[in-house]
């Protein structure tokens, strides 16, 4: 919206000395919003002329006053292009700021990165989950920490952030925390939303981000093979403590649930599905996208098992589950008496759903992204990439397409 500005200068009545003489205002009015200020002159009230701002008459008081007036004028103008100019919206509270010679109070980082953390707080389970407001308390906390190493300073001007402010703060994350790629590549990920918040406002001129480049590296996703799941159900343990967690963890294997949405389950989640069987419908808390998933015969099996647990009752939820650091730590024991030699995880359930159970076993790639939950399909491939057996077993189909089984043929081509 463009900003109208008029100036109309006016002898103020009410304000009249014992001599009869009445001061000058200046009235700009910005948007329909008033400000009203004094020009430091009086005037006699029959010398002013209403209708057009100023004193009547060409005498020496009349050219002085007038001259002066419209000098003010100009200077209003000046300082309107000046806030213009440096992309300050143009406001009452702008303009009379300039006028009266206050300096717009710097804008300091950590007051705005604090304030978009309380917003963040404040959304908790409405719009963002409570991991992601731990990320950007970490990733401000990290902020602070390189401010007091780089500058010894514990805030920062956010004008005085810049390309250099920018790649050192990547260099302390990867040396003085020793951060890995990726996590330093979302920490300033984190970090660049705060500047994006700031460029959004008009609080900055200029993307200290602009000529910035990171790259993800692809990380190797561990999951269990057939034969390690088979070995994890067959297993007799002795302890029903490990034996619960034994089995959450292979629901999630059967069904790709993440930790946090096999913990959000009751029994309401489960209804029927279009093909008459029962399926599993849910929403992932991490991107809130719809994951619709048929129940296979051994998660049924699991279900049945706990449906009368007490802790599942008395806390309405489909699994007695344990914290996640209780189920990760009990499943470095399960990896240990099964002798499987990867550092077993409950994300891990979520990678052999995709891999082994589902995409090895000819389940279409689009079919898995869905009852993953993801939001586009490239999330999934990172899964399909890692399947040299489905490769091996599609590319011996391919073989027996091409096998050559007369010499005669083979002689042909050479």
């Amino acid at each position: 919206m463009k900003t109208k500005v008029s100036i109309l200068f006016y002898a103020k009545r009410a304000k009249a000395s014992v001599n009869g003489l009445v001061p000058i205002y200046t009235r700009i009015t910005i948007n329909g919003k008033r400000i009203e200020l004094s020009s430091n002159r009086f005037v006699e009230l029959s010398k002013w002329s209403t209708e057009a701002g100023k004193m009547k008459g060409n005498s020496e008081e009349a050219r002085s006053i007038n001259s002066h007036l419209d000098m003010l004028k100009i200077q209003i103008i000046d300082m309107q292009m000046e806030l213009v100019h440096k992309k300050i919206p143009v406001t009452a509270e702008t303009l009379k700021s300039k006028i009266l010679g206050v300096d717009e109070r710097a804008r300091m980082l950590i007051p705005i990165f604090q304030d978009h953390n309380n917003k963040i707080k404040e959304l908790v389970g409405k719009e963002y989950a409570p991991g992601t407001l731990e990320r950007y308390k970490t990733s401000l906390s990290h902020t602070i920490e390189f401010l007091q190493w780089k500058y010894k300073v514990s805030d920062i001007e956010i004008n005085k952030i810049d390309h250099a402010f920018v790649t050192d703060y990547e260099f302390w994350l990867r040396s003085v925390r020793n951060c890995a790629n990726n996590t330093a590549v979302k920490y300033i990920k984190n970090f660049n939303k705060i500047i994006k918040l700031c460029l959004a406002n008009d609080w900055l001129d200029k993307n200290p981000f602009a000529n910035y480049k990171s790259k993800v590296k692809e990380v190797e996703r561990v999951y269990l093979s057939e034969d390690e799941i088979q070995s994890i159900i067959n297993k007799d343990f002795k302890t029903e403590r490990l034996s619960l967690v034994r089995d959450i963890f292979l629901f999630s294997c059967f069904t790709g649930l993440a930790y946090i949405d096999v913990k959000n389950l009751t029994k309401s989640h489960i209804s029927i599905g279009i093909d008459g069987e029962k399926w599993i419908f849910t929403h992932r808390q991490k991107t809130e996208t719809a994951s619709k998933i048929p129940i296979l015969p051994v998660t049924q099996m699991i279900i049945d098992k706990y449906a009368d647990h007490p802790k599942s009752n008395n806390e309405d939820r489909l699994l007695p589950i344990l914290t996640n650091q209780k189920m990760n730590a009990y499943l470095k024991e399960i990896a240990g008496v099964c002798e499987i030699e990867k550092e077993l995880t409950f994300h891990i359930a979520r990678h052999t759903f995709a891999t082994t159970v589902t995409l090895t076993n000819g389940v279409p790639i689009e079919s898995v992204s869905k009852m993953l939950g993801h939001k586009n399909l490239r999330t999934t491939q990172h899964y399909a990439k890692i399947l040299d057996k489905k490769v091996s077993e599609d590319m011996k189909i391919l073989r027996g397409k091409f096998s050559l089984t007369s010499n005669n043929n083979i002689e042909k081509i050479i």
